[in-house]
């Protein structure tokens, strides 16, 4: 564990990378806990860029925040990856031990089940899932650990298709693929889980029943979507994307310091401040 006095620096890799409330969340929680010497910074990594980044990196480095394209590109450069983010092939987390090896995780699905479980949804029937990305992969594992039955799906391509199936047979889900043409029908669900990039869901705001069940959309930024506007209009419960970016950086946190329990509270409140100011 690091001595809390000692000068540690971590950061978020992505690109594009400005956007991302990581630092706020990162130095919020540095503030609460006294680390005062810990810094957190941003910069703007691609797929081709990521290998010399990682090599140059000095021994005061604790530890990485991902975030796309680099969770998959990540996990050749590392000498061990947890079970957690083997099984999804997503990394988003990096720690680096005190003899210098690379330590991978992926934060992303307990902070799904975490973000879930605060807002009292611990088990569900049934459920769907938009997309088929790495958040959509990360979202079945968290589902594998909520869900006692079928989960559906809904992909834009055959390969995505066949992709999701593969994931579900690893995460041992009981998992069946539709036509994103047919993504109207996701509503019905009792939990939907929205991955998709901004704007892809406004469609399906006219779907939303008049009494739905749970919406998890993983966006923060813009927010509300049409899709989670519409929802809560319907009297539905939403958990928004940044419920989900607190959870997992809770988890980041307490990996690269070795100190817990992170500050949620400090760190949400930074993370609504940040939105608020832009």
């Amino acid at each position: 564990m690091p001595a809390p006095s000692a000068v540690r620096r971590a950061a978020v890799l992505g690109s594009p990378i400005a956007h991302s409330l990581s630092p706020a969340l990162h130095r919020a929680a540095y503030r609460a806990m006294g680390l005062d010497d810990w810094s957190y910074g941003r910069f703007e990594v691609d797929e081709t860029a990521l290998p010399g980044f990682i090599a140059g990196l000095g021994a005061d480095w604790a530890g990485l925040s991902l975030t796309m394209p680099l969770k998959r590109a990540i996990i050749p450069l590392l000498d061990e990856v947890s079970a957690t983010a083997a099984a999804v092939e997503a990394v988003n987390t990096v720690v680096f031990a005190p003899d210098g090896r690379r330590l991978g995780d992926n934060t992303d699905i307990p902070g799904m089940v975490a973000a879930l479980r605060e807002r009292g949804v611990t088990r569900v029937p049934a459920a769907a899932v938009l997309g088929a990305g790495a958040t959509a992969s990360s979202a079945l594992a968290a589902l594998a650990q909520l869900c006692d039955g079928e989960v559906t799906a809904y992909v834009r391509s055959p390969a995505r298709a066949a992709e999701m199936r593969g994931w579900g047979e690893r995460l041992g889900v009981a998992l069946r693929t539709e036509d994103w043409s047919l993504a109207h029908r996701a509503s019905a669900a009792p939990l939907v889980v929205a991955t998709t990039p901004a704007g892809t869901t406004d469609a399906l705001a006219a779907a939303v029943p008049r009494t739905p069940g749970i919406l998890f959309d993983v966006l923060y930024d813009p927010w509300p979507t049409a899709l989670a506007a519409a929802w809560s209009g319907r009297g539905g419960e939403v958990v928004g994307g940044l419920d989900l970016l607190v959870h997992q950086a809770v988890l980041q946190v307490e990996a690269m310091t070795g100190l817990a329990p992170a500050p949620l509270k400090e760190m949400r409140e930074a993370g609504l401040a940040a939105l608020a100011a832009r």
